[in-house]
């Protein structure tokens, strides 16, 4: 129980107790409970099927979501360097729910997670799911290749740097293709004219008059070639279009550009042949599927005749997807960044609890090139504040004294002005260290004789040493501002370097991962814009403290100027012959 669930003490009123003990169990009702103590991170991803996100209009059930994880939503150096703590959750922060890892780099902070999401409600921004990590402890789960597809998925091609099918087996050698190790998502083939050829299989065969759902990714040099390929059924591009055929029909529709991530589709079932693009429907005619097996090719095996281009993330499924799963399906993988929202949690804390931890998210985002210009401003900013205090209080004590030795200086006459006594109070003076420098040369002459008289060039050498006395105090009053006046030209600096760094490198990982949601940027900038932030913190404090100091400072250097003028002056009038 939680310290809000706690018994309301018996001095409260009986009829105050019911209701403040339901407002405190409601707020400790609203926090989201960690799931796991020993996952020590947790990054929050909703998915928004509501009018500012993807609208579909229906409920889409098991769909597999592909999830980018970069710096600026998962802390990978609290990861295991494989990956395999990362658990995902529903939204009701219970239930496992079916995922595997298509790419997980530590070093460059990047990865692809494929979750099977069980409902994803029509028109709702609270789609929410939860991925974990964080565990050194957590054991190595056995390696399901393809979790998160549904029983109806029958090959996927990630065609990453294993360039292997997960449920169908190993692809034969093709001709003209390379791996491509930043496609859309992860690893892709990029084919020049030739084709990838997987053998036949007992899981790739549809039967006549059955259902069939293919997808891709492509992005063509040129809009012409084929993508899919199987017996008389086939998916392709040709005269800036995407076009398939389906036994004796044939269906065209859509506008493909070259250089351009495009998502296609052909879905047959029920008498009729669609094709899709981006997620929506581009064309339709009365088609049935007829029996397929065989080999699947992706591009061309005749020469000159293929795909000129990169592909990536083949699916093949035995049932036809709904425009709404395949509109899920492309916002999903594609980097528009509308659909999957994420947003990177602090530690076990419970962060859902009321509200949000901004500074949490704030510093659970900095990078290391941030954290280093922002520990040395944290050095310049203790520098600073120490010689602001330090100086302060000298100055004091310094005026303090002055004030103290000017009263028994103005009232010492005659042969006493060479006789004011050194006491407690006047140790800190500056003033008093002057007109000591100037006692001492005054005694080298015998001046304290009433016969000794001083000529002109003897009293401008002692006003001479007098003035070089003034000039090392001028310097004692001036040691170490310096470091104020490099706090506040550096610190902004600093700063800016920190946090254009930092923009650099989470645009960066963003455009590795081709994930552009704002969710995904905002955090990553917003941590950066926290080192101009530190640079102003110091800059401003030390510029104020500069001014206020450096005011003090010339007051006393004034008073010091005036001091030998009238020092020598009445030297002048005791021991000037005449």
């Amino acid at each position: 129980m939680t310290s809000a669930q706690a018994t309301p003490r018996r001095t409260w009123r009986p009829l105050a107790r019911p209701a403040l003990l339901a407002l405190l169990l409601t707020v400790a009702g609203g926090a989201q409970a960690w799931w796991n103590k020993d996952w020590t991170q947790r990054t929050r991803i909703t998915i928004d099927t509501s009018a500012q996100g993807v609208e579909t209009g229906e409920a889409v059930a098991a769909l597999p979501l592909a999830l980018r994880l970069h710096s600026g939503n998962f802390d990978f150096a609290a990861a295991k360097d494989d990956g395999s703590d990362i658990r995902v959750l529903a939204g009701d922060d219970k239930t496992l729910l079916k995922a595997h890892i298509e790419r997980f780099d530590g070093i460059n902070e990047l990865a692809v997670l494929w979750v099977q999401m069980p409902l994803l409600a029509a028109g709702s921004d609270k789609n929410t799911l939860y991925v974990y990590a964080g565990n050194a402890k957590a054991a190595v789960e056995p390696a399901a290749p393809a979790a998160a597809f549904d029983a109806a998925t029958v090959a996927v091609f990630h065609l990453g740097d294993k360039a292997a099918a997960e449920l169908s087996g190993t692809p034969a050698a093709g001709t003209g293709f390379v791996a491509e190790t930043n496609a859309l998502l992860g690893g892709g083939a990029r084919l020049a004219r030739g084709a990838i050829v997987w053998p036949a299989s007992p899981r790739l065969q549809w039967p006549a008059g059955g259902a069939l759902a293919w997808s891709a990714w492509v992005k063509p040099e040129v809009v012409a070639g084929t993508l899919l390929q199987m017996g008389p059924v086939s998916l392709g591009l040709k005269d800036g279009k995407l076009v398939a055929s389906v036994g004796a029909t044939s269906l065209a529709g859509g506008d493909v550009k070259p250089a351009v991530w495009t998502h296609a589709a052909l879905t047959v079932g029920a008498g009729k042949a669609r094709l899709f693009l981006g997620g929506v429907q581009v064309a339709e005619v009365d088609a049935n599927l007829p029996a397929l097996g065989g080999d699947l090719q992706a591009g061309e095996l005749r020469a000159g005749a293929g795909l000129a281009g990169v592909l990536d993330e083949l699916q093949l499924a035995t049932a036809t997807r709904s425009p709404a799963w395949l509109k899920l399906a492309a916002a999903s993988q594609g980097v528009d960044g509308k659909l999957v929202k994420s947003l990177k949690e602090g530690e076990n804390e419970g962060e859902g609890a009321g509200g949000h931890n901004y500074f949490g998210i704030l510093f659970a985002n900095l990078t290391v090139d941030a954290w280093v210009v922002i520990g040395i401003l944290g050095v310049m900013f203790v520098l600073a504040a120490v010689v602001m205090v330090t100086k302060l209080a000298f100055i004091r004590r310094t005026a303090r004294a002055n004030d103290a030795f000017l009263d028994q200086f103005r009232d010492a006459l005659g042969d006493k002005l060479l006789r004011i006594p050194a006491g407690a109070g006047l140790a800190g003076s500056s003033l008093y260290r002057l007109y000591q420098a100037g006692v001492r040369e005054l005694g080298k002459r015998d001046v304290a004789l009433a016969e000794k008289k001083l000529s002109g060039p003897a009293l401008n050498a002692v006003k001479a040493s007098v003035d070089a006395d003034m000039v090392r105090e001028s310097h004692r009053l001036n040691a170490h501002i310096v470091w104020l006046t490099i706090a506040i030209s550096g610190g902004p600096f600093l700063g800016l370097l920190g946090t254009v760094v930092g923009v650099m490198i989470t645009f960066a990982a963003i455009a590795a991962a081709g994930d552009v949601n704002v969710n995904a940027i905002a955090p990553g900038i917003a941590a950066a814009l926290l080192a101009t932030v530190a640079g102003l913190a110091v800059a401003i404090p030390a510029l104020f403290g500069y001014n206020y100091l450096a005011s003090r400072i010339k007051n006393l250097s004034s008073d010091m100027q005036i001091f030998v003028d009238e020092f020598i002056t009445r030297v002048a009038e005791l021991y000037s012959p005449g």
